[in-house]
């Protein structure tokens, strides 16, 4: 999935070149991954996660921020390599939440129902909220809209603590760049009724907040939410 992204993409250097990487370009890459995610996940303590959904995930922000790590590694600007990260994770990312939101999306065409049925299956595998060092999360209704208030995230946690051991700031914003912008779309996504902002979150945990209070609309709207608007900062 790299290869196929990263041959079919120009990215910036950190001297501001712009170019395209070559069979070769994309083969050191490889290579330079291949010894990030080794190191990654020698310090990740997947012995300590409790459960395999928390582990799975873990797993997945090593090879994110490796993945990060590698791209800087060969000259490629902070900004683009977060980018790359991002459409590659959400490639994945989609193409989970089509599957497992598949079921709800054949029997009902209520948008709340897709949203309830679907995030009951995802809380189940893989976020199931078993508490720290796992995930931990309050989840709860007020009308129609789902609440899951996640208080800890393994993969972010993973994530923040590779930042700081390797005092590299930017594994961890790489991280919020991808993985934390992924459920706004991904709740339009399991939806399906054409419309956008079915999900809010005012907090994020990988921006230094206490939670990541996400809130679950089954109402969306024909136009993106405008988060820096005061009226859209409450759920």
């Amino acid at each position: 999935m790299s290869r196929r992204h990263l041959t079919y993409r120009t990215l910036q250097l950190t001297q501001g070149d712009t170019v395209r990487w070559l069979s070769d370009d994309i083969g050191r890459f490889l290579k330079t991954l291949e010894r990030e995610t080794a190191e990654m996940r020698a310090n990740a303590e997947l012995s300590q996660i409790p459960n395999v959904g928390s582990r799975l995930m873990v797993e997945l922000a090593i090879y994110t921020v490796a993945a990060d790590a590698a791209l800087r590694a060969q000259g490629v600007a902070a900004a683009s390599a977060h980018s790359v990260m991002a459409d590659i994770g959400w490639d994945l990312y989609r193409r989970m939440l089509v599957l497992s939101s598949l079921p709800s999306r054949m029997i009902s065409r209520d948008p709340g129902r897709r949203l309830r049925w679907t995030l009951g299956g995802l809380l189940i595998f893989p976020f199931r909220p078993v508490g720290a060092p796992g995930y931990d999360a309050q989840v709860f209704r007020k009308g129609e809209v789902i609440h899951t208030h996640f208080t800890h995230c393994p993969p972010q946690t993973f994530a923040r603590a590779a930042a700081v051991r390797r005092k590299d700031p930017e594994l961890l914003e790489a991280f919020r760049q991808s993985w934390c912008r992924y459920d706004t779309p991904g709740a339009d996504i399991i939806a399906a009724d054409g419309k956008r902002g079915h999900y809010q979150r005012p907090q994020t945990l990988s921006a230094g907040d206490p939670v990541c209070d996400m809130c679950w609309k089954a109402r969306g709207s024909k136009q993106l939410p405008k988060s820096d608007r005061k009226e859209d900062k409450q759920c």
